[in-house]
Formats: structure tokens, sequence, C-alpha cells
């Protein structure tokens, strides 16, 4: 696959899907139509068993079911890019090997969290991941949730020794990175936000996507801003950008992905059920959740009916 062909199919916007659950196990039925109202709004990508799924909590096997269900729903329209870091390399290679004999069609693999590895242990880690698999692997550095951040040139480093590491999702709240990143790896190095409050000017940048948590919520929404931006339409992805906001500050009220579990709940999309130590959000809140939610709704129908 060429680098144009790798673009073209990790451009656009990839959900970073809940895993919705009911007393204590996975809900297929919810899963299911949570992946098909994803899928009906035309999103490149479905990223199940990532942080926003909790994969933390989640057994091997249970995780290994989703990246096959996830697939399966998909059926080729959709990319489907499987978490599968942890804190263990040993750990990771293995999850790595099990999500590419689940059906997944890439890996986005997060930094080790808690570890703190130097840029040399960053090194060495993505490189025996790679190695173990011939999926493309998208690095995800969240030096928020992992403290450590991967370095420009660490990625370059990456990407010259294993052709398959394609790209990342850069979730470290600066816009710069991009900058920096292009610099270091070249203008091929596919590039996502991890942060759906900077998708516009990411792209403005030179990112080809977003990995979402807002989506679960707006997959119509962010779609639409994204193509508008492909297509030159700068003012309309723009008014798209200020229309998801304020839903979108609102996904990080509390620890994701409670909020965006709580959104869901209140759209009866999904349960608000969360596995410990995360639990729902606060009453208070939720309210506020509530309120967000319904100005929303109210200006997105407002903003269609314009078109």
């Amino acid at each position: 696959m060429t680098m144009d062909e790798l673009a073209s199919r990790f451009g656009g916007v990839f959900t970073a899907l809940i895993t919705p659950f009911k007393d204590g196990e996975v809900d297929t039925v919810a899963y299911d139509a949570l992946v098909e109202r994803q899928l009906e709004a035309g999103v490149a990508g479905l990223v199940p068993v990532g942080t926003t799924g909790e994969a933390a909590t989640l057994a091997d096997d249970e995780a290994d079911a989703l990246i096959a269900r996830t697939a399966r729903l998909a059926g080729g329209r959709a990319l489907v890019m499987a978490g599968a870091g942890a804190n263990d390399t040993k750990k990771t290679v293995e999850k790595v090997k099990r999500a590419e004999a689940a059906g997944a069609d890439a890996v986005l693999i997060v930094t080790p969290y808690y570890n703190k590895p130097t840029q040399a242990g960053l090194i060495a880690h993505y490189s025996m991941a790679a190695a173990a698999t011939s999926l493309p692997v998208m690095l995800y550095s969240v030096p928020g949730r992992c403290g450590v951040e991967i370095a420009p040139e660490t990625c370059a480093v990456l990407m010259e020794k294993h052709a398959n590491i394609i790209g990342i999702k850069e979730a470290g709240g600066s816009a710069t990175r991009v900058t920096q990143l292009r610099a270091a790896c070249g203008d091929q190095f596919i590039i996502h936000s991890g942060d759906d409050g900077l998708t516009l000017p990411f792209l403005s940048l030179g990112a080809v996507g977003v990995t979402s948590v807002v989506a679960n919520v707006a997959p119509r929404e962010m779609v639409q801003l994204v193509e508008a931006w492909k297509r030159g339409d700068t003012a309309r992805a723009l008014k798209l950008h200020e229309l998801i906001s304020e839903l979108t500050d609102s996904m990080f009220i509390e620890s994701n992905p409670g909020p965006v579990k709580a959104a869901l709940a209140l759209a009866n999309l999904a349960g608000p059920e969360m596995r410990l130590p995360m639990v729902p959000v606060s009453a208070d809140n939720r309210e506020r959740l509530s309120a967000v939610l319904g100005r929303f709704t109210s200006a997105s129908a407002a903003f269609q009916e314009m078109r």
C-alpha cells in the first residue's frame, strides 16, 4: 500500500468507541447499535478497546470478542484500528498479535503508562510491537495519562526502522506538535488529532484526521467538519467546529469516558455503567451534560436545515 493510499484510508473521523456495560457484562446489543450509528454517519474508522473503551478493565477474551465483533459489523465500510497497548512490552506484543488474529485492520499502541520509559525505551518497545505484526501501527502519545511523550525524533527513528509504523494519534494538547512531527518525519507521516477541540487546527497544519471521543455522540457533525475542510469549505468547517465546541469541552468535565457515557445515556443510546475504579459522573455534572446536550441537539438541527 502506497503512502497516498494509507493517507486516504486513515484520513477522516475514527471514533474511539465506548464499551457499554450492563450488569457488569459487555452490552453487545447497545454496542452493535452504536457501531451501526457510526457507520451510517460515514466515519472512516472505528477504534475498539482503546482508552475510551475502558480497555484497562477488559479481559483478553472480552477485548478479542469486541475487536472481532467490530470487524464483522464494519464489513469493510470502515477501517478497524484496535487499541493494543500496555505498559509491559511482552503484553503489548501479545495484544498486537491477538488484535490481528481477531480481524483488526490496524493497531493503535499507547505509550507505556506508569513506567515512564526513556525515548530509547520507547524505540525498543514500539520496535518489538511493530515487528510482531504485518498490520499498520499508529503510535499514541498522550502524556496526560501516561507521563511520557513520544518525541518527534523518536517517531522519525521508528518510521525509518519499521515500514508499518505509519503515523501517530497526538493527544498532547498542542497544535505545535503537528509542525514538529512533520518537520521530523516528513509530510507522509499520518497525524491524527487526539483532542476533539483541536481537530480543525490540526487539519489546518497538516493532520489528516481525528481519533474522536465526541463522535460517539455526534458522529455526523464530526464527519461533516472533516469533509468540509477536505473540500476547501473552511467557513463551513469553522461553523461546525463552533457548533461542536461546547459539547466537545463537556466530554472532559470528568475523566474520560465518564462524560461521554453519561451523554449517550441521556440520549438513550447506551447505559452509563462503568467498571471500577471508574464511576459514573456526579449528579451535578450529569445535569450540566443534559443542558449542553439539549443546546447541541437544537443547534445541530437548525444547522442541518440551513444546508
